[in-house]
C-alpha cells in the first residue's frame, strides 16, 4: 500500500471517529436539556436554580413535592425506559440484520406486554413480580421464536415472518383479557398499553436502573462479536465467533431490558424500531453505534412525553407520540424495500 493510499485510509477512520464522538456528545446534551425540561414544566414551571436547589436537598414548598415526587420519578423512568428500549431494537436490527428486526415488530415486546396485562387484570400484582414475570415470558416468546426460526438453518427473514404471526396470536390473546376483565381494570390496562409514563413512583426505578445498567453493560462487553454477526454467519464462523451462544446471550441481554422497560412505562410504540436507524445515520457506517441507540431512545420518550403533555389542548400518552412518528417511518421502509425488490 502507497504512502499516499495509507494516509487517505487513516484520514478517512479519523474522520469517522471524529464524527461518531461529536455525535455521541450531541446526543448526550439533548438529552440532559431534555431531562431538564422534564423537570422543570408541569401546571407550575420553576427556574433552573429551584430544581438544582431541590435535588440538592432543600425543602422548597409546593416546588420539593413537584419536582421530587412527581416529575423527577417521570423523568428517569423516561430515561432508563427509553435508553433500554433504543438499545434492545438495534441489538435485534444487528444480529439480525433487518431494520424490520425490532423486538416491537417481531413479538417481543407484545409477549412482555401479554404477561404485564394478565398479572393486572387476571392475578391483580403489582411491582417486582410483574417485570418479573414479564421478563420470563418475553424470553419464552423470543427462545421459541428463535427455535422455530432455527429449524434446518437459521434464518433472519423467517425470525421476522414468525415474530409477526407471534405478535398478531399474541394481540388475540390480550385482547381477550381486556373483553373478560371489569371496566375498572380495562380503563388502568388501556392505559398502561397505550405507553404512558403517568402515575409513575421512584420504588420503580431503583430496579429499573440496575436491570438497564447490568444489562447494557453485558451488550457493550458483548458488541465486538455483534458487529461480526452483522457481517454474516460465515464471515462469524471464520472469525470464532459461536453464532448460537453469542445470539442467546444477545436475545436474552436484550429482551430483559425490555421485559423490565415494558413493565413500568407500557409497551411505548416504535422506540425500539426508530432508535437504531437515527443512530447509524447520526454515528456513520463502519461505527459502532449500540449506546448511541440507546441515547436516541431517550430522546425519543422525553420529547415525546413532553409533546404529548404540553403541544396540544388534550394531553397524550407519550406512546400515542411516538406511535405516530414511528408508524409513517414504517410504512416508508417497506415502501422502500418493495421497491428495491421491484414490487411496487
Amino acid at each position: 500500500m502507497s504512502n499516499y493510499t495509507e494516509n487517505k485510509v487513516r484520514a478517512g477512520y479519523a474522520r469517522r471517529k471524529r464524527r461518531a464522538i461529536l455525535a455521541t456528545i450531541s446526543l448526550v446534551l439533548i438529552a440532559i436539556v431534555l431531562m431538564l425540561l422534564m423537570l422543570m414544566l408541569g401546571n407550575t414551571n420553576y427556574s433552573l436554580t429551584t430544581i438544582v436547589e431541590v435535588l440538592s436537598g432543600k425543602q422548597i414548598q409546593g416546588a420539593s413535592f413537584a419536582i421530587a415526587t412527581i416529575r423527577l420519578p417521570r423523568m428517569l423512568a423516561g430515561a432508563f425506559t427509553g435508553f433500554a428500549l433504543g438499545l434492545a431494537g438495534s441489538v435485534f436490527q444487528k444480529m439480525l440484520r433487518n431494520m424490520l428486526a425490532s423486538p416491537d415488530i417481531v413479538g417481543v415486546s407484545a409477549g412482555t406486554s401479554m404477561a404485564a396485562v394478565f398479572c393486572i387484570l387476571i392475578l391483580g400484582i403489582s411491582g417486582f413480580m410483574v417485570s418479573f414475570i414479564a421478563c420470563i415470558v418475553g424470553l419464552l416468546c423470543a427462545l421459541l421464536i428463535y427455535a422455530l426460526s432455527n429449524i434446518g438453518h437459521f434464518s433472519t427473514s423467517r425470525f421476522v415472518l414468525i415474530g409477526i404471526g407471534m405478535q398478531s396470536a399474541i394481540q388475540a390473546v390480550i385482547s381477550y383479557m381486556m373483553v373478560r376483565a371489569n371496566q375498572y381494570e380495562v380503563t388502568g390496562a388501556m392505559r398502561w398499553l397505550s405507553g404512558s409514563l403517568n402515575g409513575i413512583q421512584m420504588k420503580s426505578i431503583p430496579l429499573l436502573a440496575i436491570v438497564v445498567i447490568v444489562f447494557t453493560l453485558i451488550i457493550l462487553l458483548s458488541e465486538r462479536n455483534l458487529n461480526i454477526l452483522e457481517l454474516g454467519e460465515d464471515l462469524a464462523t471464520v472469525l470464532g465467533v459461536n453464532l448460537r451462544i453469542s445470539r442467546i446471550i444477545l436475545i436474552v441481554s436484550a429482551v430483559c431490558l425490555i421485559a423490565f422497560a415494558t413493565s413500568v412505562g407500557g409497551p411505548i410504540a416504535f422506540v425500539s424500531f426508530l432508535a437504531g436507524p437515527i443512530a447509524l445515520r447520526l454515528v456513520g457506517a463502519g461505527r459502532s453505534y449500540a449506546f448511541a441507540s440507546g441515547l436516541v431512545g431517550v430522546i425519543l420518550v422525553l420529547a415525546a412525553d413532553l409533546l404529548g403533555q404540553f403541544a396540544f389542548s388534550t394531553r397524550f400518552p407519550v406512546g400515542v407520540i411516538t406511535g405516530v412518528i414511528g408508524a409513517p417511518y414504517l410504512l416508508l421502509l417497506l415502501f422502500g424495500k418493495s421497491r428495491k425488490k421491484g414490487t411496487l
